[in-house]
């Protein structure tokens, strides 16, 4: 049943504040990265899952730790190598010689927030295996399915330096990440600040609790009662449509993709666009929601041609052009 406008807006308004005091609590510990804490916000109320690349030291493992303890949110982290193992991230059964019996052990999997590390150190069948999990919100050990806790979010890092000896990502599984965010070197003064605050034998890492993982799924149920208007779904399909080589507005373009932006873009620009007017405590979605997610919906969705990585031409650049062409409503 759909609740009236004015029960939505305050219920929206009050999720906002909630949201707005974890952003809080996760900046007192991590200096900077606003994108950052913003995008993983996004993603956890749109109940998807993030792809981060940045170089190490950029506290990409602090920032979801903090998630958890600001969120009452259990925390789990996996460092993805070239020896780990399926059973390694999901679990295993555990044979009892004495009883004769199996027990079911869980892996790390089983948590609310889920960091996989460097995911492209790890082999395809353990890569498949978590995304499976991610997609399914379900692993099988066994003979027996289990649910994975709710909410269920995984942020996986990846290293764009010491590329040597890793398996990345294939594009299709790629593509199954909702957002994939870039994480730049902080600012000269935000290093001063990351200098004061966390060069100590014992840094200040108590953070208060802010929102349970309850609220956390009335806030996904939420995001599906953010309208969308018409002509903004018209936007959506129009901005994913020009990067696809056989419908794009601009012919230019053409020479530099390869293969443009699958269903899953517009049906993650849609989702994406709604958790950020969430997370703006608004009840619906505008144009400017969508250009400030696109970016991160788009750019591991878009591949390159030779003549555009000879040129250098980056997807950031590509997502940038469209959107400059494509008319807002």
């Amino acid at each position: 049943m759909t609740m009236s406008s004015e029960v939505l807006k305050e219920k929206v308004a009050q999720a906002a504040r909630h949201l707005g005091l974890v952003r809080e609590e996760v900046q007192k510990v991590i200096v900077g990265q606003h994108h950052l804490i913003d995008r993983m916000l996004v993603a956890l109320v749109a109940r998807g899952h993030v792809l981060l690349e940045g170089l190490p030291g950029l506290a990409k493992t602090l920032a979801i730790n903090c998630l958890g303890r600001s969120t009452k949110c259990s925390f789990s982290r996996v460092q993805f190598t070239p020896d780990l193992l399926p059973a390694d991230v999901t679990g295993t059964l555990i044979f009892d010689p004495v009883r004769g019996t199996y027990s079911t052990r869980m892996g790390p999997v089983f948590a609310n927030l889920l960091l996989a590390d460097e995911i492209n150190r790890a082999s395809a069948k353990v890569q498949s295996a978590l995304l499976e999990a991610m997609q399914e919100h379900q692993v099988t050990i066994g003979e027996k399915s289990y649910k994975l806790p709710q909410p269920f979010f995984v942020l996986a890092t990846q290293n764009p330096i010491e590329q040597e000896g890793t398996y990345p990502l294939p594009e299709a599984q790629v593509d199954r990440f909702m957002m994939k965010v870039i994480v730049p070197y902080p600012t000269e003064e935000e290093e001063k600040m990351i200098l004061e605050r966390m060069a100590s034998t014992r840094p200040n890492l108590d953070l208060a609790a802010r929102v349970s993982p309850e609220e956390i799924l009335e806030m996904q149920e939420m995001v599906n009662d953010i309208y969308v208007d018409e002509q903004v779904k018209n936007y959506v399909i129009k901005i994913v449509f020009a990067t696809r080589t056989t419908n794009g507005l601009d012919p230019e373009l053409k020479q530099f993709i390869r293969v443009g932006a699958s269903p899953r873009a517009t049906i993650n620009l849609t989702l994406t666009a709604r958790a950020a007017a969430l997370l703006q405590g608004r009840t619906h979605v505008t144009p400017d929601d969508v250009k400030a997610v696109a970016h991160d919906v788009l750019r591991h969705r878009i591949l390159l041609t030779y003549e555009a990585e000879a040129e250098e031409v980056t997807t950031d650049q590509i997502v940038e052009k469209v959107l400059s062409k494509v008319p807002v409503p």
